[in-house]
């Protein structure tokens, strides 16, 4: 009888386990400004007017860090983002950074400098969708903040 109820136990242990990770996993964001894609899935919208912050992290850099504007236009996933402004290695009216986005967040992006050329990057997206930040690793850490 003992055997039974430990199994019983251990059965439920297990679905609770399952759901509560699935859950988890499917938890909406909490983005202000959303768009849907024509598959149902629902991504961040990030169209608009960003005020950008850019480092120079390259070590020796007589440069370290400069402030604009860059202009985010999006169709569908896709997106390029245009510095309004000449932000430090990011000509004024050319693109800064490109990419696609999924229900996470970013599911590629690339930093367009300039004088650099491309390279590729990983973007963090904060919990409102409000605050943007892209680095590469090497050269540049980019941080857009909503107008």
């Amino acid at each position: 009888m003992a055997r039974r109820i430990l199994v019983l136990l251990a059965v439920v242990i297990a679905i609770v386990s399952f759901l509560y990770t699935a859950h988890a996993q499917t938890a909406e964001k909490k983005w202000k400004k959303t768009i849907t894609l024509p598959n149902g899935e629902k991504i961040l919208d990030i169209s608009g007017e960003w005020d950008a912050f850019v480092e120079d992290q390259r070590p020796g850099s007589p440069y370290k860090s400069d402030k604009g504007v860059t202009k985010i236009t999006q169709t569908g996933s896709s997106f390029v983002g245009i510095a309004t402004t000449h932000i430090h290695a990011f000509r004024k009216s050319t693109e800064q950074i490109k990419g696609d986005l999924d229900k996470n967040g970013f599911k590629q992006v690339q930093i367009v400098s300039s004088f650099f050329g491309v390279s590729e990057a990983k973007g963090q997206v904060s919990e409102d969708g409000n605050k943007i930040i892209v680095e590469d690793g090497q050269r540049f850490k980019l941080t857009f903040t909503r107008k």
